[in-house]
């Protein structure tokens, strides 16, 4: 790893290098181990340089957005973890959105109302940032943000640049084609329709952000829902059971379950919570057995919404 931290701090300066970096701080979760070594570029080109200096080294590459969503292993993450930060929102046009990969969601969405583009309003509260929500193409109640993007502007592990319309991005329930092909976020270009009251758009704002606090348990660090929600397609539900993750945790009696700092949302059974004290394990454990409980009681599996990074 000494080739890595020397090949990095040689092409951007010692003082941007963080070497064994704790991620925890960085997650909404607030568990993990550091990563080897930490760089956060400002823009693309800091990105695609990265990138090339670790794959000179022969070093793996992860990339962290806003750290919703993720569940770091405690002995941490190896090789060069990439957070992104800064970047920008601009218009294209009358009904084109264009925000880099590093703005968060909120951001977005503040930038939108502002300007009188509707569109994003309903995803206020939302965590993490644009790239993370294209890379597990997130979802609130029934629309996918892919439902929005026109175009995405993506990094190939080669260094590559590509153009990718919304249609090739292979969207589907939390799900985007950059979960097979390891390409990169750059920036989306989002729809929207100009010309709206801005008050009216923060209604609207305000009524999701009001749900999510009646609804999602938001008083402790959690990562957002664990499972996906099971597919009818593919998976039996019980007769007069909504296809729903926390309503299965929930019957099989796993709503408020408790090892060691982890703990089951009392609220939505498909949150779980850090009392302060949880380790990446033990968060683990708690995902396992609820996993193992549904596949005993109903024969279904539940399939991660979260994604693990390092060893487990």
């Amino acid at each position: 790893m000494s080739a890595l931290v020397t090949a990095m701090a040689g092409a951007f300066g010692a003082d941007r290098i963080k070497v064994d970096a704790p991620l925890a701080p960085l997650t909404t979760f607030k568990v993990g181990g550091p990563a080897d070594v930490l760089f956060e570029p400002v823009n693309s080109d800091e990105m695609l340089r990265a990138l090339q200096v670790a794959r000179a080294a022969g070093a793996p590459v992860t990339m962290l957005g806003g750290g919703s969503n993720v569940l770091i292993s405690d002995r941490g993450v190896r090789g060069l973890v990439i957070r992104p930060r800064g970047g920008d929102v601009n218009a294209v046009g009358d009904r084109l959105v264009r925000a880099d990969a590093a703005i968060t969601i909120n951001g977005l969405v503040r930038w939108t109302i502002n300007r009188g583009y509707a569109g994003l309003e309903a995803w206020a509260g939302t965590p993490g940032t644009v790239g993370g929500a294209i890379f597990g193409n997130a979802h609130w109640k029934k629309t996918n943000i892919g439902d929005l993007v026109e175009s995405v502007r993506l990094l190939r592990p080669d260094g590559t640049l590509l153009q990718a319309p919304a249609d090739r991005m292979e969207f589907d329930y939390d799900y985007s084609r950059l979960k097979r092909t390891g390409e990169i976020v750059l920036w989306v270009a989002l729809r929207v329709t100009p010309g709206s009251d801005p008050a009216a758009l923060r209604l609207v704002a305000r009524e999701s952000l009001a749900f999510r606090k009646q609804t999602q348990p938001l008083e402790s660090p959690s990562a957002g829902c664990i499972f996906m929600n099971p597919d009818p397609a593919q998976d039996r539900i019980p007769d007069g059971m909504a296809p729903s993750a926390g309503a299965l945790i929930d019957r099989a009696g796993l709503k408020g379950a408790v090892h060691a700092g982890a703990r089951v949302s009392s609220t939505h059974a498909n949150f779980f919570l850090n009392d302060g004290t949880a380790t990446a394990a033990d968060l683990k454990t708690l995902i396992e057995q609820c996993r193992s409980a549904v596949k005993e009681r109903f024969g279904v599996t539940l399939r991660d919404e979260i994604i693990c990074l390092g060893e487990f």
